[in-house]
């Protein structure tokens, strides 16, 4: 809080406590009390209709509650202030859902938050009003116009309204009357005992009746728009009791002298698990970026830290994510760019000899080597307690692992997320390959089947490919990369099909079956029916939360099909415990992870409030060429309400593109017309993932579009595009009417 703020809070009580002591406040109280009661009746009438203006006019009505209590006492004035509220709110919500509630409609079409809220209302519109209405916290002058907007039924509104206002309502009115008292000079003591005891009685009712509700509305109102969210976070999760999770053996070659080395690193099989300290500052259950960080991060700065794994530490992103995909990726662009040499002046490389071996073979070394950085050596030398094993909770502040019992003050679920199974029949006897196993091929196959047309689906299909492979990538949806602007995706389809992949969209697969020693997919596409041969499937449809056999019931932690359920500041719904990474989070990218580990150390160790919601999200697609993203899409920025301009740079008009012969992309900004700061853009070039560092940055720090232009770019690089949007930006400011005025004052100085 801003010491301004302090000094004021400190200074209006003092100021009031002074004039009471100093100012003849009784005598203008009891002139001001005569001359009301000479009104009669005409004086609470007066008092609700102010009520009513006040509330239309946004005017908060506390004062005037108390006040109502202080003239009338506390009977007449609990009925005037129950009167002048309700008219006034009822006003307020009759006038918001007249002239506001069909564009907010139509606004909220494009606005899933708003949306699912406004379905949760309009189903459990009496609770929703009557929770809110009992909690003080929520600003009434502003929930009547808010409510007006949402789909409550006006007859629930009128009545939970009315009954949710009266004990705050007496509150206020409470402490007026005890004011009126005490300026009258009429003593509590005077009262009978009996009396004064149930006025007491009843104001700490009325107090704990508040406070309770305030939470009780919080949470009903969060679970209500989480149960209307659909996909993202629909209802309870149903956990599979029979999930068994891929182990290292399945996702390593142990025969396989690298992948020995990364076993031992990340999984040594004769390591006995420490003895647990009696309590642990923070105890981490996931060894992935976001447990990692978390992990090095807390001990780093003094923590007692236990870090709990199961599997392999490092998790998806170096054994069988990031570091393997980048790895064959890079591989796989080797060969394409051999067989593509000619228009460099490089002959007779169009057939070159590929060894797909060798291939996987550099990338298991490669990944050996980084798997050091991730060992349970490495953090055990940090002082982390490294235990090997499957950790669940016990109760609200405790894990068992290895049948022992580690004691926390916070703790961190970092658990992670896994491929989605299609529920596909004949699938799982025919075999098909994830991205937790498709790393241990040796061999190239001759026909790839990949269902899915998300990131890892088109990066691993074009990878494939381009080493040799028959590769048809499936989708049921109209394009591939759904998520991404239209034309980012063409650009991309385009060098996938060129590349040779065949790409069915629309694609429903009735069956998977084994035929003649080969895998069988029975097809409709655009109501007809095909099958497809393949050798090998690799199934890439999105990806799972690892919430089994975690017992976080025994915790009080809530989840939903979404993941462990998070606060903006990553706390669960147990204040003990923390989550980051793609267990709670849509954002299932390692650079993520790493940011929510980040924040969780902050907030759990040291009592700060970042919030998760202000990241800047950047993330990257890994195909040729990438798609790089950060900040909103332009639909996104217009449902926030900003108003959107957006500027394009088409690769083709930069230098350094045209002679690398990489034309075919773009780079994207959108902007606020209002303040001309950057909301968001899309890169689309070969190497899009390192030039959208300096929009992230220019993002987070809030900077105009013009700070692109006013950075100065090495030439030649394909990052001038960024500069050239900034350029086009500011030619806008050049207006006819500027450029008038300028040729005037050029004309004046010659």
């Amino acid at each position: 809080m801003k010491k301004s703020k302090s000094v004021l809070i400190v200074l209006l009580p003092a100021a009031v406590f002074v004039g009471i002591l100093f100012l003849p406040v009784r005598v203008w109280f009891m002139h001001l009390e005569n001359y009301v009661q000479s009104l009669g009746a005409v004086g609470p009438v007066v008092v609700v209709l102010l009520y009513v203006l006040c509330t239309v006019l946004f005017v908060p009505g506390s004062a005037i509650t108390v006040g109502s209590g202080t003239l009338f006492g506390l009977q007449t004035g609990f009925i005037v202030v129950v009167l002048g509220a309700n008219l006034g709110a009822l006003c307020s919500f009759l006038l918001a859902r007249g002239f506001l509630r069909e564009k907010v409609v139509s606004w909220a079409s494009a606005n899933p938050k708003f949306r699912s809220l406004d379905q949760a209302i309009g189903k459990q519109g009496f609770k929703m009003v009557l929770l809110t209405r009992l909690s003080p916290v929520f600003p009434f002058v502003l929930l009547n116009y808010l409510l007006g907007l949402t789909a409550v039924r006006a007859g629930a509104y009128a009545l939970a309204n009315l009954l949710g206002m009266l004990p705050a309502t007496f509150l206020f009115v409470y402490i007026g009357a005890a004011a009126r008292d005490a300026l009258g000079g009429q003593a509590d003591v005077r009262a009978g005992f009996y009396q004064q005891l149930l006025k007491y009685v009843g104001l700490l009712a009325t107090v704990a009746v508040v406070v309770v509700v305030t939470r009780i509305a919080r949470k009903a109102l969060r679970e209500a728009e989480q149960q209307q969210e659909g996909s993202v976070a629909a209802g309870v999760a149903r956990l599979d009791d029979n999930y068994r999770p891929t182990m290292f053996d399945k996702m390593m070659l142990l025969d396989d002298a690298h992948d020995r080395q990364l076993v031992e690193n990340c999984h040594p099989a004769n390591r006995i698990n420490p003895t647990p300290a009696k309590k642990y500052n923070l105890v981490v259950i996931g060894g992935g970026t976001a447990g990692l960080v978390s992990a090095a991060g807390a001990a780093g700065l003094g923590a007692k830290v236990a870090l709990i794994e199961r599997n392999l530490l490092g998790g998806d992103c170096l054994n069988v994510g990031c570091v393997p995909s980048k790895g064959i990726i890079r591989a796989a662009r080797a060969v394409h760019d051999a067989r593509n040499g000619a228009e460099f002046g490089i002959q007779h490389l169009a057939q070159p000899e590929i060894s797909f071996a060798a291939a996987m073979e550099r990338m298991r070394k490669l990944r050996a080597d980084l798997s050091q950085h991730d060992s349970v050596e490495r953090f055990a030398k940090l002082g982390v307690d490294v235990f090997i094993g499957a950790g669940r909770f016990v109760g609200a502040s405790a894990v068992e692992v290895d049948g022992k019992r580690l004691e926390f003050d916070r703790a961190v679920i970092a658990t992670g997320a896994r491929a989605v199974e299609p529920a596909i029949p004949g699938l799982h006897d025919t075999g098909f390959y994830t991205n937790e196993t498709i790393f241990t091929l040796t061999e190239l196959p001759r026909r790839l089947a990949v269902i899915g047309a998300g990131p890892i689906g088109c990066e691993l299909a074009q990878s494939f490919q381009r080493f040799g492979s028959k590769v048809t990538l499936l989708t049921d949806g109209a394009e591939i990369l759904p998520k991404e602007d239209r034309d980012a995706a063409v650009i991309v389809r385009r060098q996938i099909e060129a590349d040779g992949v065949k790409i069915i969209t629309g694609a429903m697969i009735e069956r998977a079956e084994l035929k003649d020693d080969a895998k069988s997919l029975a097809l409709t596409v655009d109501e007809k029916s095909m099958e497809l041969a393949c050798e090998v499937i690799l199934v890439s449809v999105g990806r799972k939360p690892n919430l089994e056999n975690l017992g976080l019931e025994a915790a009080g932690v809530r989840f939903t099909m979404g993941g462990v359920d998070i606060d903006e500041r990553l706390r669960t719904s147990n204040a003990k415990i923390f989550a980051a990474g793609d267990v709670c989070s849509r954002f299932k990218f390692t650079h993520a992870a790493d940011a929510m580990a980040r924040l969780v150390v902050a907030n759990a160790l040291f009592f700060a409030r970042r919030k998760v919601t202000d990241l800047v999200m950047p993330w990257c697609t890994y195909t040729d060429p990438e798609i790089a993203h950060a900040g909103y899409y332009e639909k996104e920025a217009r449902a926030a309400g900003f108003a959107v301009a957006t500027i394009t740079q088409a690769l083709s008009d930069v230098d350094r593109a045209i002679l690398d012969g990489e034309t075919d992309g773009f780079a994207r900004v959108h902007y606020d017309t209002k303040t001309g700061k950057i909301l968001g853009g899309t890169i689309v070039a070969r190497h899009a993932g390192e030039m959208l560092g300096e929009l992230s940055l220019a993002i987070t720090a809030k900077q105009s579009v013009s700070v692109l232009s006013s950075t100065i770019h090495s030439y030649p690089t394909q990052a001038e595009a960024l500069r050239k949007i900034g350029d086009a930006f500011m030619r806008t400011k050049l207006t006819p009417t500027v450029q008038k005025v300028f040729a005037k004052w050029m004309e004046w100085r010659r």
